[in-house]
């Protein structure tokens, strides 16, 4: 497989993992964040209403319980006792004395003239014929006034009851605290932006609102004066979301309006989703990397079993080559040796014949000779040639015995070092101690050794170095025979027919090109394998590896 191959087969991985992972991660977290902040929103809409529905019943309590103080003191005493302002003094006291709601207490007759008055003002004689509030009791018996300035000229409102003694008509009139009312309707205030103020129906204010103290000014909130009984809306007012809660409160003369920010009341919820944020992205990051290291490493395991099976590939291929190769030489070297041993039995007869008869007075009789030598030097050589070619095909079955390898290639040495002396060329081992025996053949791997080395000091010629080591690869399992020349090296065209039989980069007559062919076959044979590193001008470099358990 080629390497962009490799590479679209890497990103097929990464992105249909990711798909996988990331797509059921964003919609199971989408969910989950959109079912929270419909219900999360849900929730805050609610409380703002049971906020103003609460509020709303304490102040309407707060009217009624206001209302009933003033009808039963109207319809306990008669207008005569109380427009004794002393009297009206003692009641006003016993008020005072449960609660501070009201700031005075008067006695009005029908013709509007303030006839009694128990207060911190001076109201007595004040005649309240021309004020709305007057005719609006005068008409329905009670009233609760919009808050006005009056004649005190200071916001303020009052609560009215009217009570008919005959044919007589009189109004006894209380005027609330505004700072205790106010106080209530601030209860409602929720956060650092929420506000709660009263409006009448023509959005005039009647408390003040939490960050202004104007009073009867036109109130910053939209028009809710068609508002009845209690709504929760999310309104774009001044250009941002505001949530109003309104409930109708004192008999729906006025509207409570509760102002709530919803970024603030939204803020767990952001912080949830921000939260939710980073974790996704943490969550999403771990996945991308985990994904590309498995893809890699997937990738990476499939690159190297890919070239293991190259080469487990060549080597059957090799082993099927030598093979074929090796019955076909066999088959030759049967068929040649027979010629052979014939030639030679004639060539031995001839010479025998040139040794008992008198033809060594012939004038040719020393040619005869040298021709008869030289066929006889050549039969010889073809003899070897054949025996070779038998040995490569024959079954070589291997002898198991214990094998120290150090001590094997020592001994292997000792065959060539004359000679190796004699070129100046340098044999270095490095051996690696206590290097586990093996079960293998000694003299089949001497002769692998041998062929190395001879190929090595052919390479080097003179003046050059074989560096020789042993040492434990695989975990152990493998010994490892590295045999170094610092020759010419071997070209790279070279290199992938250097184990065929018959090839060889010496000269015609020099070699066969069967020595690596049958240590190649040898080594296979041992249940070890054999590979060699090139590179012209840098030497060659043969390995040897061995099991280290007996097979």
């Amino acid at each position: 497989m080629e390497e962009k191959d490799y590479n679209k087969l890497r990103w097929k991985i990464i992105f249909t993992t990711l798909c996988f992972s990331l797509i059921p991660l964003f919609a199971l977290g989408f969910s989950i964040y959109h079912q929270f902040s419909v219900s999360y929103t849900a929730k805050i809409r609610e409380d703002l209403r049971t906020l103003a529905e609460n509020r709303r019943s304490a102040i309407d309590l707060f009217f009624s319980e206001r209302i009933s103080q003033l009808t039963t003191l109207a319809y306990t005493h008669s207008f005569d006792q109380l427009k004794e302002e002393g009297y009206l003094d003692k009641v006003f006291n016993i008020i005072q004395t449960r609660s501070k709601a009201f700031v005075d207490l008067g006695v009005i007759g029908q013709d509007g003239n303030h006839v009694a008055y128990s207060g911190p003002y001076e109201l007595k004689g004040v005649n309240y014929k021309k004020e709305a509030w007057f005719a609006a009791v005068m008409s329905r018996g009670v009233h609760i006034s919009d808050v006005f300035m009056g004649f005190r000229k200071f916001p303020h409102f009052v609560i009215a009851v009217m009570r008919r003694e005959g044919s007589q008509s009189w109004i006894l009139r209380a005027t609330i605290d505004t700072y205790i009312f106010d106080a209530m309707v601030r209860a409602a205030q929720v956060g650092k932006a929420g506000d709660a103020f009263v409006i009448n129906r023509h959005n005039m204010l009647q408390t003040a609102p939490r960050f202004s103290d104007e009073l009867l000014g036109k109130a910053d909130c939209p028009d809710f004066s068609a508002s009845f009984g209690t709504s929760v809306e999310e309104i774009e007012w001044n250009g941002e979301k505001t949530l109003f809660a309104t409930t109708a409160i004192a008999d729906n003369k006025w509207l409570l309006v509760i102002k709530e920010d919803p970024r603030e009341a939204l803020t767990p919820l952001l912080r949830a989703r921000y939260m939710a944020i980073w974790i996704f992205i943490a969550g999403a990051s771990i996945i991308v990397l985990g994904t590309i290291l498995v893809a890699r490493a997937t990738i990476a395991r499939l690159i190297q079993t890919d070239r293991e099976k190259a080469v487990l590939n060549a080597s059957l291929v090799q082993s099927s080559k030598m093979a074929a190769l090796g019955k076909l030489a066999a088959g030759i070297a049967h068929e040649v040796n027979n010629p052979l041993a014939v030639i030679k039995e004639k060539a031995g007869w001839i010479m025998d014949l040139l040794e008992v008869e008198d033809i060594a007075k012939s004038v040719n009789y020393k040619e005869v000779k040298a021709a008869i030598r030289k066929i006889d030097q050549h039969v010889e050589r073809a003899k070897k040639v054949t025996h070779r070619l038998l040995g490569f095909g024959r079954r070589m079955e291997p002898v198991h015995e214990t094998v120290d390898i150090n001590k094997t290639l020592n001994e292997t040495i000792e065959f060539f070092e004359n000679e190796a002396h004699y070129r100046n060329i340098d044999v270095k081992t490095d051996y690696l101690e206590n290097l586990p025996l093996t079960t293998s053949d000694s003299g089949q791997l001497q002769q692998v050794f041998l062929n190395i080395f001879d190929n090595a000091i052919d390479a080097i010629g003179k003046n050059g170095e074989i560096d020789v080591k042993t040492g434990l690869v695989s975990n152990d399992n493998e010994i490892a025979i590295t045999i170094s020349d610092s020759g010419p090296g071997i070209p790279g065209e070279t290199l992938d027919r250097i184990f065929d039989p018959f090839f060889t980069t010496k000269k015609v007559g020099d070699a066969t090109g069967l020595g690596l062919s049958i240590s190649y076959g040898i080594i296979e044979k041992l249940g070890g394998r054999i590979t060699v590193e090139s590179k012209e001008g840098h030497g060659t470099t043969f390995t040897v590896y061995l099991p280290t358990r007996e097979r």
